[in-house]
């Protein structure tokens, strides 16, 4: 029976079509921890969650955030929520307390799960730093002051912490919830409604709620997976977050909905990529470049067998010619492919295919999805450019966001009343449509896959005492492409230093965003209308910082 190019399914639907066709198989493998479930034990573990969530009172098009690490049941909550109607709100693991606080602010979330930590951040603490009422108010009858909305606060654990619920405790309130309101709720959704929620900044400076439905995510799954020759036989090694598309989309959708094997670690660390490989006979391997040299270079690399593995997603940034040869020749990921997209955009606009050649793989970012248009713009008028001219990146089509969570008119600035999603990314597009990114219509730096924007630090640090005006660029860097440069005009009589920025920053933003360069300069280069010449602080930064590992 031939699939239709695109399916009117809830997340829910897409999981029990897998257990049909493949409930006796794995549904997600932990190596480390000896932790695996079969597709009809997942399902189960889904339902149990999904009715726990239901007896505590989540209601349709709640928001359910989730900040943790990939621990077994991330998955099953993000089915859990999407069968109950739930909106899953994912939270960057790096995020420090004035990032968390303002994501379960804008986004009105009612449901916050959590583990201890990650790194060196104390979500436990943190989170009872923001809502202090946690420790004295009855579980489930939240009434924070600073979130008004926030209802209910669950660990994602065996423990028990003051004023929350522990994962045994909601899955042990299934039993209020019968079978047949489950079934109600199930019956009450449609495709079409937000069952994601992903924060991803932008020139504004502060951060914007992604509103992605089933028909997005679903869809855009399946087309990366096809584009794999996913079948259930698959076992695809997963090292790379959920919080954002790469891990819950081009991983978790892309599996899913071809009835595969996830195998998944929590963190990354390349013994435990070779050793998941290697064990669970992995036939494909998701990661960014670094990711994929950190195994390469591996002093045990000679110690493993990747011969099971023939395809996998590289991303998140450009793919050195050496790099792919290697990841070819010596990972035997000979179909390996290459995508490009955005978060708005659910999130692929292109990939590569099995096939294409090693120039079409490193030089390009691969052709249009199936059910996706694509074309490239002048910035400044929107005319169509020709094949072999730079413009701007635009998209169309079923994997286009609903919207930005309450920001009208930054949705209307992003999708024109076309419905052509600007990207901001520019790219030139050859004869036989293969896209190459050429540079960025905004300032974003790439930090090792990492998309940084510069407006959201300079926002954050107009904040500090001593600074009068400030500009973060992108610092070239071997390792990690791009670090972030701050070029800091200090208050007048302040005397505060590169180390006093950095240590303002410190626990309130993502260790990742933290300037690791700091100049201090009388003014900025601007243009005759006064605007800041960014490109030319970034031409002065050898000047700056001789001790940066240019490229």
């Amino acid at each position: 029976m031939t699939r239709p190019a695109l399916e009117s399914l809830t997340l829910g639907q897409i999981l029990d079509r897998a257990v049909a066709e493949n409930g006796d198989g794995d549904a997600i493998v932990y190596v480390d921890r000896d932790f695996r479930l079969t597709y009809n034990e997942f399902a189960h573990v889904v339902d149990q969650l999904a009715r726990g969530l239901m007896a505590m009172g989540v209601a349709k098009e709640e928001k359910v955030a989730v900040w943790a690490t990939k621990i077994p049941y991330w998955v099953a909550l993000q089915f859990a929520t999407a069968k109950i109607g739930a909106i899953l709100l994912t939270i960057n693991t790096n995020y420090k307390s004035a990032e968390v606080a303002y994501v379960l602010e804008q986004s009105d979330t009612e449901t916050l799960f959590i583990i201890d930590g990650y790194q060196d951040t104390d979500y436990l603490q943190t989170i009872y730093d923001l809502v202090p009422e946690l420790k004295s108010q009855e579980r489930g009858r939240l009434a924070s002051e600073r979130f008004p909305e926030l209802k209910r606060v669950c660990f994602l654990g065996q423990e028990k912490h003051r004023g929350m619920y522990s994962l045994p405790e909601v899955m042990a309130l299934a039993s209020m919830t019968g079978k047949d309101a489950y079934a109600a709720r199930q019956a009450e959704l449609d495709a079409h409604d937000v069952v994601n929620m992903q924060y991803t900044s932008g020139t504004t400076g502060f951060p914007k709620g992604v509103m992605l439905t089933h028909y997005n995510i679903g869809n855009n799954g399946f087309w990366i997976g096809e584009n794999q020759r996913f079948t259930a036989k698959d076992r695809i090694c997963l090292p790379v977050p959920l919080f954002h598309c790469f891990g819950c989309v081009l991983g978790i959708m892309a599996i899913v909905t071809h009835a595969a094997t996830t195998v998944i670690l929590e963190k990354f660390d390349p013994v435990q990529v070779m050793a998941s490989v290697e064990q669970e006979h992995c036939t494909a391997l998701y990661g960014v470049p670094t990711m994929f040299i950190a195994v390469l270079e591996h002093k045990l690399f000679d110690k493993f067998d990747f011969s099971t593995l023939r395809t996998g997603i590289m991303a998140g940034s450009p793919c050195p010619v050496k790099v792919m040869r290697q990841v070819i020749d010596q990972l035997n990921m000979s179909e390996v492919t290459i995508c490009y997209g955005l978060t708005e955009n659910s999130p692929v606009v292109t990939q590569t295919l099995p096939d294409d050649d090693i120039r079409r793989r490193t030089e390009t970012v691969g052709r249009a999805m199936p059910e996706i248009e694509m074309k490239i713009v002048d910035p400044e008028t929107g005319v169509v450019l020709p094949s072999g001219q730079q413009g701007e990146v635009c998209c169309r089509g079923y994997s286009v966001m609903k919207g930005y969570y309450k920001m009208p008119e930054a949705t209307e600035k992003a999708i024109d009343s076309d419905g052509w999603l600007h990207s901001g990314d520019l790219g030139v597009v050859d004869e036989d449509g293969y896209l190459a990114i050429t540079g960025r219509h905004k300032d974003m730096i790439i930090r090792g896959g990492e998309n940084i924007y510069p407006r959201e630090i300079e926002e954050f640090l107009y904040r500090m005492d001593g600074i009068s005006d400030i500009q973060v660029v992108g610092i070239p860097s071997k390792k990690y492409g791009e670090e972030v440069g701050a070029f800091v005009i200090r208050k007048a009589g302040a005397d505060i230093t590169g180390e006093d920025v950095k240590d303002f920053c410190r626990g309130q933003i993502a260790r990742y965003k933290i300037p690791k360069y700091v100049a201090f300069v009388d003014g900025f280069p601007m243009t005759a209308s006064g605007k800041v010449q960014k490109y030319k602080l970034q031409e002065r930064s050898v000047e700056y910082f001789p001790e940066a590992d240019a490229g």
